[in-house]
């Protein structure tokens, strides 16, 4: 019997509040993991939500720049397509052109998946850089302190798509998932290791998202077609930070915007 979630959703009118409260909840979560470990690391995914997220953060006329612990960073992908690092359907060139390039990161700071290698080769790679990272010894797993996660139309998230092997992966921190309704291959954290991020949240917007939203959170538990339903961080807490038009079928958020699901 899976362990009582509560899920903690904050709805926003419009994308572009969206990305605005995204901004400020990653400055928030990196603040709060160098006070007390002196170090943030955070795995992203893509999407075109985020990307409005991070020209945010990247943008020296808002105010999130300034605040991020820049210098105390280590940024990792959540997942990524078998493309080069310069392919426009690149999850690492889309945050290069959105962020990484106007913010003083350093090149060791990054940790992109290599999708131009083979996705085995690339996903047994982005594993060792893990444990090479975390500085981990023996049976150690990587704790991320944020994961930012998106859904897709289908349930999926990550690279976890309906129906596919790496649902069914328990042991590996990373691995290559043959997605077969779309013919290609992806690179993907395990949703073990997802789940346990001291801080997992989704970031969703969109209408088209609002059934599939309701299917996950609300519905009937089935992993297999819907993947999402596997996020259940350790903590027990899942955040999502939703517009008005994802949320639409949600139960109706308080005066503040906040709303409460208690699934088990």
């Amino acid at each position: 019997m899976p362990q009582e979630l509560k899920i903690v959703y904050y709805v926003e009118p419009d994308a572009a509040a969206l990305a605005r409260r995204a901004a400020q909840y990653f400055v928030e979560q990196a603040e709060r993991a160098v006070a007390a470990r002196g170090l943030a690391r955070i795995a992203i995914s893509g999407g075109a939500t985020p990307k409005a997220t991070f020209m945010l953060l990247a943008d020296p006329a808002r105010p999130w720049r300034a605040r991020m612990p820049w210098s105390k960073l280590d940024l990792w992908w959540v997942d990524e397509r078998c493309v080069p690092p310069n392919d426009p359907d690149s999850n690492y060139q889309m945050t290069r052109e959105a962020m990484l390039d106007h913010v003083p990161l350093q090149p060791e700071q990054i940790h992109r998946m290599e999708g131009e290698l083979k996705p085995e080769t690339a996903a047994a790679r982005y594993e060792s850089e893990l444990r090479s990272g975390f500085r981990l010894e023996g049976a150690e797993l990587p704790r991320f302190d944020v994961v930012q996660l998106g859904m897709g139309p289908d349930g999926h998230t990550a690279s976890l798509f309906p129906h596919t092997l790496a649902l069914h992966e328990v042991e590996r921190l990373a691995v290559a998932n043959h997605v077969k309704n779309k013919d290609a291959w992806r690179v993907t954290l395990t949703w073990p290791l997802i789940n346990l991020g001291s801080e997992v949240f989704f970031l969703i917007g969109g209408a088209d998202k609002a059934q599939i939203l309701k299917e996950v959170f609300t519905g009937a538990r089935n992993p297999e077609r819907l993947p999402s339903q596997l996020i259940r961080p350790a903590g027990g807490i899942l955040t999502l930070l939703l517009d008005r038009s994802a949320a639409a079928l949600l139960p109706a958020p308080d005066a503040q915007g906040c709303g409460v699901l208690e699934r088990t």
